[in-house]
């Protein structure tokens, strides 16, 4: 009897020490990743990924994978379902609005220099130029609809109620229109074709980038809000993961800035980092 009570003991310590084990190795598996799925919309910003991003993960010893996608929806449905690890393609109201209307949980960490929306004109050289009655297309999105009019506010050729509010404002919200401009509202995708046909066309940052613009030669940039810059967003559960903070690392990172400066002119860069 005593010798069959001891192996039932042993057997049950053995046991428990297996299964304390065991849960110390999964509690590490996070923080030991290696491996990184980065997701991004073909363009900019996979290309920011690949030039910026992968490179210092790589010397941290990350296997970083870049997965390009066509469209707006399939980065964060691959995102919430494990497929990524990261995605980086839209800014916080969208990826806001994701998760609200899709019932999912992704997080923002940080914000990237992001194409501003741009004026651009094959028939002015800059805005003292344009004339009475000159016609501009804008984006028929809300959003974008409402960064463009903002941008038409500095560039002084409208004025804009001062009780609207800033990432909403639309055509009804013009108080005076001294010259007359003749709105025109476009899909975002035919604005870059629109230039040719428009005197003016205020085309956003990824679609002026995919049309192979030149940014700087727009006659006007937008002066950015910050919820209009592109973040990395990763499952809310991975918030505080190692390799989370070390995707934040990087991008912090003077080589980064370096990689925007050389690569990425015109694009406007976030608050934290004009101010390190």
């Amino acid at each position: 009897m005593k010798k069959w009570l001891f192996t039932l003991l042993t057997v049950a310590i053995i046991g428990i020490l297996t299964a304390c084990g065991g849960s110390g190795d999964s509690e590490g598996a996070s923080d030991d990743k290696k491996e990184i799925k980065f997701g991004a919309t073909a363009g900019p910003f996979s290309d920011m990924i690949q030039s910026g991003i992968k490179p210092g993960l790589e010397e941290k010893g990350y296997e970083v994978e870049v997965v390009e996608f066509s469209d707006y929806i399939q980065p964060n449905n691959a995102l919430d379902g494990g497929d990524l690890d990261a995605n980086l393609f839209q800014h916080i109201i969208y990826l806001e609005n994701f998760n609200e209307e899709n019932g999912m949980d992704l997080a923002d960490t940080i914000s990237v220099p992001t194409a501003p929306l741009g004026l651009y004109s094959d028939e002015y050289d800059s805005i003292d130029d344009v004339e009475d009655g000159a016609t501009v297309s804008v984006p028929n999105d809300p959003t974008n609809a409402a960064r463009a009019f903002m941008t038409l506010e500095e560039a002084g050729l409208i004025e804009i109620d001062p009780d609207a509010e800033a990432i909403k404002v639309s055509e009804n919200d013009i108080t005076e229109n001294p010259k007359n401009l003749d709105i025109q509202p476009l899909e975002a995708g035919q604005l870059p074709r629109s230039v040719d046909s428009v005197d003016i066309a205020a085309v956003p940052g990824n679609f002026a980038v995919a049309a192979d613009f030149d940014l700087l030669d727009a006659i006007a940039l937008e002066e950015m809000p910050e919820e209009f810059r592109n973040v990395v967003a990763v499952r809310a559960e991975d918030e505080s993961a190692k390799f989370t903070e070390d995707i934040i690392e990087v991008i912090e990172s003077d080589e980064f800035e370096e990689v925007i400066d050389k690569e990425f002119e015109g694009f406007s860069k976030p608050e934290w980092m004009e101010e390190k």
